[in-house]
């Protein structure tokens, strides 16, 4: 077994890891890359032959790990992409959404180019035809279930508890006749998190390629981060502005969805007014309550009562319904994507309301280097926000107890669920971090640690 770590290395997005078992080769992930330098990376041709690759394994739906499919299949691959039932149908809206934005932002560019006298004719990475020809070799898997390959490699899919249909992948391989096995953390989830069932404990495994967004932090507990929320929500109101949410159309928006419908029920509001300014997130909400099956204990009770009449969600699809948002002054509540403010409807609400010191921005999610929601929660007196400078006055949170991520701890209670002393590759996080985290894991459980370079190849 070789595998070459192609994506995530030093970095958090874009994660690829390119496997070789004999004759057969297989993807884990094919992400976008986010943040600086994005579009270059993303346009870069991939150092292995798409005709040659077997299949792809995604562990979830979250572009960084999915979102160069569509490039993947219009390179030449031709293989199978195995996801877990609840990804797949995430893949589906969240592939098209990504090459709709790249559509428009190629017609926004070309218009600009040609205005400036340049006559310059951009081209989106790539289009909604683009994903539609993709999405037939997806084959539709179930947690659990483990399932051969070829002869002498299988894998299978484990709750990951990061979103919905998140998986730790499980690579099982004979070398030598003796079954060895490669665990992908994938994104680890925290425990306790609202909605899905916590990441699943694994006992054993010869190699684990772990993720480390969060390696050297601990996140507030998940009880402060909903009373910092709600003492926000309740202060901005009071001061006659606005609450500004930046969320990830998946995960994210569907968990503070759910907490502000807690805040109803248990009375801590009598009245929320919420638009959820994402025809994705409406799209991901709808999948999400299609599959009850994947919810924790908590939640499947909790779906069951009937929404109150103090919280109002309002789902807005059209421009001109984004648009009506602007023109209320206070007291709504605005979720909107992207989640690091890269694209999306967050950056016209910002224009319209991020210059007001009794608004409020809450980042609820991580927020890469060289993104606009980096910079802003990085200290920024202003931001430059659809072609104008605009000042940054509205009270900025953090608050990190909302993070789809394990942190330090509880990434070392996963790892330390492994009783054979595995080899670790940590990946998936900033550089500095890595490292950290990798020292760390030495010295707290003893075992030994590895942070790979990009391109680095190993053989099992």
């Amino acid at each position: 077994m070789k595998i070459r770590f192609l994506g995530a290395i030093r970095k958090v997005t874009g994660s690829c890891y390119h496997l070789i078992y004999r004759d057969t080769e297989l993807l884990v992930d094919c992400g976008m890359h986010q943040g600086k330098d994005a579009d270059a990376l993303n346009r870069m041709p991939f150092n292995f032959n798409p005709e040659h690759i077997d299949y792809l394994i995604v562990t979830h739906a979250h572009l960084d790990h999915s979102g160069l499919i569509p490039k993947l299949v219009a390179d030449g691959f031709r293989g199978r992409i195995l996801a877990t039932e609840a990804t797949a149908d995430l893949l589906e809206i969240m592939l098209l959404d990504s090459a709709h934005i790249q559509e428009k932002d190629a017609e926004w560019m070309t218009k600009k180019s040609f205005r400036a006298g340049k006559d310059i004719v951009y081209e989106p990475l790539y289009t909604g035809e683009d994903v539609l020809r993709a999405l037939p070799f997806i084959d539709r898997k179930k947690y659990g279930e483990r399932e051969e390959i070829i002869e002498g490699l299988s894998y299978r899919f484990l709750d990951a508890g990061h979103i919905l249909g998140s998986a730790i992948l499980e690579i099982f391989f004979d070398e030598n006749n003796k079954e060895k096995k490669i665990v992908f953390s994938g994104d680890v989830g925290k425990s306790n998190n609202p909605i899905i069932n916590d990441p699943t404990r694994i006992e054993q495994a010869d190699y684990v390629i772990v993720e480390s967004t969060y390696g050297n932090r601990l996140h507030k507990g998940m009880e402060e981060s909903i009373e910092e929320l709600a003492e926000a929500i309740d202060k901005t109101f009071k001061r006659g502005g606005n609450v500004l949410i930046p969320a990830f159309a998946v995960g994210r928006t569907q968990d503070i969805i759910y907490i502000l419908k807690k805040f109803i029920t248990e009375g801590r509001f009598k009245h929320l007014n919420v638009f959820i300014d994402s025809p994705l997130a409406d799209r991901a909400t709808k999948i999400y309550l299609s599959h009850p099956e994947l919810f924790d204990l908590e939640a499947k009770d909790f779906f069951k009562l009937k929404d109150k009449d103090g919280l109002q969600l309002n789902f807005t699809v059209t421009v001109e319904e984004s648009q009506k948002i602007n023109k209320i002054k206070s007291g709504v509540i605005i979720i909107a994507g992207s989640g690091m403010c890269e694209g999306g409807r967050i950056r016209h609400h910002f224009k319209h309301n991020i210059w007001r010191p009794e608004c409020s921005i809450i980042f609820s999610g991580f927020q890469a280097k060289g993104t606009l929601g980096r910079y802003i929660v990085d200290g920024a007196k202003s931001a430059h926000i659809l072609g104008e400078e605009i000042a940054i006055r509205a009270k900025v949170y953090t608050i990190g107890g909302f993070s789809a991520h394990a942190d330090q701890k509880e990434l070392l209670n996963w790892i330390g669920s492994f009783k054979n002393n595995p080899e670790i590759f940590v990946v998936h996080g900033e550089e500095d971090v890595e490292l950290i985290f990798a020292k760390v894991i030495n010295e707290r459980l003893g075992l030994k640690t590895h942070v790979p370079f990009i391109n680095d190849e190993l053989e099992f």
